[in-house]
């Protein structure tokens, strides 16, 4: 079962603490390269988020991302520094004084000024928890996504294999059709240039032999026959199979090529562009492959 290397996944939690949301994003890329962004506060779990990315992804550029909202109350009570509010009313005192009695400040004066009122914070280590464990589901979630994103990629693979195999078997069929032709069209020509038919036939023999060996694509056809069958065998794999995969790709064009180039026909050569086509399309979606 092959995965492909695009997919997007996300994932949130809630706590007294407040709320957080993960954002896995990862696309095709040569190796496995991971990106963490996250608060500060949450950086220590950063080696946490790569060790885990890299025993579940083979591959992919992935890009994780976590977001995290505190809870306004903090997921307590609010406090009142007393100790200050007291210097920061006998200050108030003191000033309105020095000003021939200015008015006193009011509860919510005092409320306002910075450090009065206090938030417990939230437990960093229940957010680290959750944001852990939320991690973790995000990224069943984004595998998930990659594994049916593979299944698409595979369906679209095999009717093209067929279609390859499909053609490999007509081009078999008509190279009898083919020789035969060459040894009239040689036949002809060398009519036009002698009577001597015992030499016409010898000189034809002669022709066909050399002709023959130039244009011999047996070779290539059960290379791509093995191809069809290496590709299919591969396809089954349970580790990442990419890199394999493109390889071959690589191999199909270079049988195909030669078979275009040896065709001396207008149908094979024709059937060498629609094999390309294949191997094109092909290779196009394997480029998401892991």
């Amino acid at each position: 079962m092959i995965k492909s290397m695009t997919a997007f996944a996300r994932g949130e939690s809630d706590g007294e603490w407040g709320s957080l949301v993960w954002e896995i994003r990862s696309v095709n890329h040569r190796y496995l390269e991971t990106f963490v962004r996250m608060p500060d506060e949450l950086r220590g779990l950063e080696q946490t988020v790569r060790n885990l990315v890299g025993k579940r992804l083979g591959r992919g550029k992935v890009e994780c991302t976590l977001r995290l909202k505190k809870s306004e109350g903090g997921g307590g009570e609010l406090t009142i520094n007393e100790a200050l509010a007291q210097q920061v009313i006998e200050a108030s005192d003191r000033i309105g004084q020095m000003m021939g009695g200015s008015p006193s400040p009011t509860p919510l004066d005092i409320l306002r000024w910075p450090g009065v009122t206090q938030q417990p914070e939230a437990d960093i280590g229940e957010v680290k928890q959750a944001a852990s464990s939320t991690l973790e589901n995000t990224l069943e979630q984004l595998i998930e996504t990659r594994q049916r994103e593979g299944e698409r990629i595979e369906a679209m693979l095999m009717p093209r294999l067929e279609g390859i195999e499909t053609i490999i078997a007509s081009v078999r069929q008509r190279r009898p059709q083919v020789l035969d032709a060459i040894r009239e069209k040689l036949r002809q020509r060398l009519a036009d240039l002698t009577e001597d038919v015992s030499l016409d036939e010898q000189r034809i023999e002669q022709e066909l032999v050399m002709l023959a060996q130039k244009l011999d694509v047996d070779e290539e056809l059960d290379r791509l026959d093995a191809h069809v069958a290496e590709t299919r065998a591969v396809l089954k794999r349970k580790e990442p199979v990419g890199r394999r995969l493109d390889f071959l790709m690589q191999e199909f064009n270079r049988e195909a090529n030669t078979l275009g180039s040896k065709a001396n026909d207008k149908e094979t050569t024709q059937h060498a562009v629609d094999l390309k086509v294949l191997i094109e399309q092909m290779r196009e979606q394997i480029q998401n492959v892991e």
